[in-house]
């Protein structure tokens, strides 16, 4: 299926690329952070990938074009070949969507795409890290750890928080992913999943991709996790505030509540999510004592509570939508 050219279109081509090579697709969205996006196609043409991997960028600022016109000026100078493209609806649920649409309308023998942010610097082994375990394990979809580098080092304590920390940390089958950040995903599993592939409901409150992924596993596909596919994730000072970790841990307990009430449709399953919820704020002051002292920050130990108090607000339809506005994310 072609992109609607009403939603997406294209800014730049490398003048090189030949569209039946290509096997394996590097999407990355970008939303006014030319410099950095730049750093991160840096990365990935360190890699080295050969003429049978490209890059797909998909700029959101359809006003500003502050991405797509950095990325434009780098392909003419890489080795590295793709194409770039504008998503003119806002949020990242279209943003995503818009590239992988493209890479499998342009790239005929495309077997697989890979996703990197913006905000983001692939590691060596990156690709070639989430390849492996894909194929050794049979994985359709392997992601790997997004390590977070405060441009504060005065910050890096906060690297413990729940809200960085990877959700797993060996290599081998997992029971599911959750971030859209770092992740290899199989064409089998694009054409079977219905369109758009990532709900637009949760383009500015994250989650688009959990949900994505749980939709994936109900039609039986597996997940994978490379330890050695790492990428290194550049966090502003903001984001060690407690404005922002008590938004992001709220954010995650709601995001929780609205994917478990889809999973669990009714009033049958609200009810269940409801009991849940008010677990979880029962447990959750030992379980914050507990994490306090592990990790020696009272701000830290308040992350189940926050969380549980999140999946309560969303019963009431109250979920911070933190993309809305991103310059404060």
């Amino acid at each position: 299926m072609t992109p609607d050219p009403r939603t997406v279109s294209e800014h730049a081509r490398s003048a090189n690329l030949n569209p039946d090579r290509i096997r394996v697709v590097v999407t990355l969205p970008t939303f006014r952070r030319p410099d950095h996006l730049v750093m991160t196609l840096d990365s990935l043409e360190a890699q080295a990938f050969g003429d049978e991997t490209a890059v797909v960028v998909m700029d959101n600022d359809a006003d500003g074009l502050q991405g797509a016109n950095a990325a434009a000026d780098w392909l003419r100078g890489s080795r590295l070949k793709g194409v770039i493209i504008v998503a003119h609806q806002r949020g990242n649920c279209h943003a995503y969507n818009a590239g992988w649409e493209t890479a499998l309308a342009a790239f005929p023998r495309l077997t697989h795409i890979a996703v990197i942010d913006d905000d983001e610097i692939a590691g060596p082994e990156w690709l070639s890290g989430l390849m492996k375990t894909a194929q050794k394990t049979g994985a359709d979809l392997v992601g790997g750890p997004q390590i977070p580098v405060f441009a504060d080092k005065t910050l890096d304590g906060w690297r413990r928080h729940p809200v960085f920390t990877p959700h797993y940390h060996e290599t081998g089958l997992v029971p599911i992913l959750y971030s859209s950040g770092n992740v290899l995903i199989s064409r089998p599993v694009l054409d079977m999943m219905p369109r758009p592939f990532l709900d637009p409901a949760f383009n500015f409150i994250g989650g688009g991709d959990s949900d994505f992924y749980r939709r994936a596993k109900a039609r039986g596909f597996s997940f994978g996790w490379s330890a050695e596919a790492a990428v290194m994730e550049t966090l502003p000072s903001r984001r060690a505030e407690f404005s922002w970790l008590n938004a992001r841990s709220l954010r995650n307990g709601a995001i929780s509540a609205i994917l478990e009430k889809r999973q669990w449709p009714g009033v049958p399953g609200r009810l269940r999510t409801l009991a849940k919820s008010l677990a979880l704020l029962a447990a959750s002051p030992l379980r914050g004592l507990r994490l306090g002292f592990q990790t020696g920050s009272a701000v830290i130990g308040l992350y189940h509570i926050q969380v549980a108090v999140g999946r309560l607000m969303a019963e009431f339809g109250l979920v911070n939508e933190q993309y809305r506005n991103p310059e404060n994310n």
